[in-house]
C-alpha cells in the first residue's frame, strides 16, 4: 500500500514514465525470448519451396527488420495525429496476436510471412520513446530516456535466458504463446495506467501534410540529420558482432557444449551493464550536455571493442563485452535525448518513428557487413571494423554537432 501511495504522488509524466518502463521491460523480454531458438524452430518446421533452411533462418531475422524500417516512420507520423499512447497499444496488442499465431505455423515460409507482419505492426521501442519524450519536461528528457532504455536492456538481458530454458522444457511453440501473453499484459498495463496529455489542436501538425513533407521538415535541421547519422553508424557497429560472436566464442572454448551458454552470457552481461549505466549517464547528460556524454561513450566503446580482436579466452571477451555494454548505456539515451531537444513539441511520433526506421535499416545491414568482414579478413577483424566505425561516429559528433547540444 505504501508503494501505491508513493506512486500516486508522482507527477503525471513520472507515472507515465514508470508504467512505460515496466511495459518496455516485459515486452522486450517477450520479444527476445525467441532469439536463442529461432533458427532451430525454422529447421524443425521445414520448407515447402525447396530453398535452403539456412536461407529461411536468415530471412526470419532480416524480414522483421526490413518491414519495420518501412513502417516505423508512417506509424510515428500517425502518432502525432492520433496519439502516442494509441501507437504503444497498437504495437503491443498487434504483437500479441502475431506472436501467438507464430506458435501454430506449419512451415518456415509461414513463419517468415508472420515475421514480416510483425515488423509492419509492432515497434514498441519507437512508440514508447515518442510517448515518454512528449510527456517528460525537456530538462528531464535525458533521465527519462535513460529509464526507458533500462527497461529495454533489462528485458533483452532476461528474455534469451528464459527463452532457451522454456524451449528445452516445453518445445519451440510454447514460448511464442508466453510472449503473446506478456505483450497482452503490457498493452493492458499501458491502456489502463497511462493518461496522455492531449495535444492542443493549434500545435498539431496539419493532417493534410503528406508523410514525405513531414519527414522533409524534420531533416531540414542539421542537428537532427547528424543525430540520425550517429544513430545509424553506432547501430551498425553494435549489430555487426551478432553473426560472428558464436563463431568467435567457439574458437576460444575447448568444448563446443558451452558455446550457447557463453553467447547468452555475452548478450546478458552487456545488457546488464547498459542497464546499470543508462539512468546515470542520462541524468549526467541533462547536467553537462548530451553531446559530451555521447562523445565519451562512443570513444569508450571503440576502446573496449579494439582489444576484443586479441582476446585469448572466453572470459576476456565477456569482460570486454560488459564494458562495451556500459558504454552503450550512454550512447542510446543521449541520441534519443538529442532528438527530443532538437525537434519541436508535437513531432515526437514522426521523430522517433524515423529514428526506429534508421535503426531497423542498420540492424538489417549490420549482420551482412559483419559476416562479410569475417569471411574476407577473419572473425577477429570484425572487432577492428566495429572500433573503426565507433571512432568515425565520434569524429562526426566532435566536428559537426554543436557544442551546446
Amino acid at each position: 500500500m505504501q508503494h501505491l501511495a508513493a506512486f500516486s504522488r508522482l507527477e503525471p509524466w513520472e507515472r507515465t514514465l514508470w508504467i512505460t518502463f515496466l511495459a518496455q521491460l516485459v515486452s522486450a523480454a517477450g520479444f527476445s525470448i525467441i532469439f536463442p531458438f529461432l533458427p532451430l524452430y525454422v529447421a524443425s518446421l521445414g520448407t515447402r519451396t525447396g530453398l535452403s533452411l539456412e536461407f529461411w533462418a536468415g530471412m526470419a531475422f532480416s524480414a522483421q527488420a526490413a518491414t519495420m524500417m518501412l513502417a516505423s516512420p508512417i506509424w510515428g507520423t500517425l502518432a502525432d495525429r492520433y496519439g502516442r499512447k494509441l501507437m504503444v497499444e497498437r504495437a503491443m496488442f498487434g504483437g500479441a496476436v502475431i506472436l501467438g499465431l507464430m506458435a501454430f505455423v506449419r512451415s518456415a515460409e509461414e513463419l517468415v510471412v508472420l515475421r514480416c507482419m510483425q515488423g509492419l505492426i509492432t515497434g514498441t521501442i519507437s512508440a514508447s520513446n515518442a510517448l515518454v519524450a512528449a510527456e517528460a519536461p525537456r530538462q528531464r528528457v535525458g533521465y527519462a530516456m535513460g529509464v526507458v532504455q533500462v527497461g529495454l536492456w533489462s528485458g533483452v538481458a532476461v528474455g534469451p535466458l528464459l527463452g532457451g530454458a522454456m524451449a528445452d522444457l516445453w518445445g519451440y511453440r510454447v514460448p511464442f504463446l508466453i510472449t503473446a501473453g506478456l505483450l497482452l499484459f503490457s498493452g493492458v498495463w499501458v491502456w489502463r495506467g497511462v493518461h496522455e496529455t492531449p495535444v492542443p489542436a493549434a500545435s498539431r501538425r496539419s493532417t493534410d501534410l503528406v508523410f514525405w513533407t513531414i519527414w522533409q521538415q524534420l531533416l531540414q535541421r542539421s542537428s537532427v540529420r547528424l543525430t540520425y547519422a550517429a544513430r545509424f553508424l553506432s547501430a551498425v557497429g553494435t549489430n555487426m558482432v551478432l553473426p560472428v560472436a558464436p563463431l568467435f566464442i567457439k574458437s576460444l572454448l575447448a568444448s563446443e557444449e558451452l558455446v550457447g551458454t557463453y553467447t547468452g552470457l555475452a548478450v546478458g552481461l552487456a545488457s546488464a551493464a547498459s542497464t546499470l549505466s543508462g539512468i546515470y549517464l542520462g541524468r549526467l547528460g541533462d547536467r553537462i550536455g548530451h553531446r559530451r556524454v555521447l562523445l565519451f561513450s562512443l570513444l569508450a566503446a571503440a576502446l573496449f571493442y579494439l582489444p576484443q580482436t586479441f582476446a585469448g579466452a572466453a572470459w576476456q571477451l565477456l569482460v570486454l563485452q560488459s564494458l562495451v555494454g556500459a558504454a552503450s548505456g550512454g550512447i542510446t539515451p543521449a541520441l534519443s535525448a538529442l532528438l527530443a531537444r532538437g525537434t519541436q513539441p508535437g513531432s515526437e511520433g514522426a521523430t522517433y518513428g524515423l529514428d526506429n526506421s534508421i535503426t531497423s535499416g542498420a540492424r538489417a545491414l549490420a549482420p551482412l557487413m559483419g559476416a562479410g568482414v569475417a569471411m574476407a579478413l577473419g572473425v577477429r577483424s570484425t572487432f577492428l571494423a566495429i572500433a573503426a566505425i565507433m571512432l568515425l561516429t565520434a569524429a562526426l559528433v566532435s566536428w559537426r554537432m554543436p557544442q551546446h547540444s
